[in-house]
């Protein structure tokens, strides 16, 4: 970011910006090496695994489960929104040191910038990834963003979502997870979302809600598999 930007935080944030991403990279890194993944899909969707083989395509993913995507999805090279906020900029350092870039927006401010940005991705041939609830909710209800690139750039919508049998929930909006050491994730694909570049205005809110379905069809999907519902 820029040195200007960094300035409006305040000196507590700029070190905590400094010293965490590096500590939350090595705590992953190693509980990363005890998790064990499953993958599963409804019929007809074949799911990328570890995320291989996505090129220019969007995907989205709740909030809640940042932490094990960033994980499982470390060698793509995907490009993430992600807010300018100071949480935001965490983030951002953090997905970095595995392997992931940001455009920094929000679908409040930045966000026709922050849609262009993405659509330069996309031409690059390079995934660009949404949290769909992101980054301040309401929980499990996606913005308008994805379905406004997908228009723009002819670009399909993946929807999946990360489940750990056994995790840590954060007292958040987002109930964000923290896995366990040598627990199980199931990671959950939903089916793809595609939109015409020439839809028609009252079509956005139920191509929205379209979208909605699938990440929660992944959610839902893998909670029942670990029979949690």
């Amino acid at each position: 970011m820029s040195q200007g930007a960094e300035k409006s935080f305040t000196f507590t944030q700029r070190i905590l910006l400094a010293i965490v991403p590096r500590i939350v990279q090595a705590l992953l890194w190693l509980a990363g090496l005890t998790w064990r993944y499953e993958v599963i899909a409804p019929s007809g969707v074949t799911p990328l695994i570890k995320g291989r083989g996505a090129s220019s395509q969007i995907f989205c993913f709740w909030h809640q489960c940042v932490l094990p995507c960033a994980h499982y999805f470390r060698r793509t090279g995907a490009v993430i929104l992600i807010s300018r906020s100071f949480d935001g900029e965490l983030i951002t350092r953090i997905l970095r040191l595995f392997g992931f870039d940001a455009v920094r927006g929000s679908s409040s401010r930045g966000g026709g910038e922050s849609l262009l940005g993405l659509n330069q991705v996309l031409e690059n041939d390079k995934p660009a990834i949404f949290t769909a609830d992101g980054p301040r909710g309401p929980i499990y209800q996606t913005k308008m963003g994805p379905i406004k690139l997908a228009q723009m750039s002819g670009a399909p919508i993946g929807a999946f979502h990360l489940e750990p049998q056994r995790a840590w929930k954060l007292n958040s909006w987002d109930h964000f997870l923290i896995p366990m050491p040598f627990t199980r994730i199931v990671v959950s694909w939903g089916p793809w979302t595609h939109v015409p570049a020439d839809l028609a205005p009252d079509q956005f809110e139920p191509k929205r809600e379209e979208l909605n379905t699938a990440i929660e069809t992944a959610r839902l999907n893998a909670l029942r598999h670990l029979g949690k519902t």
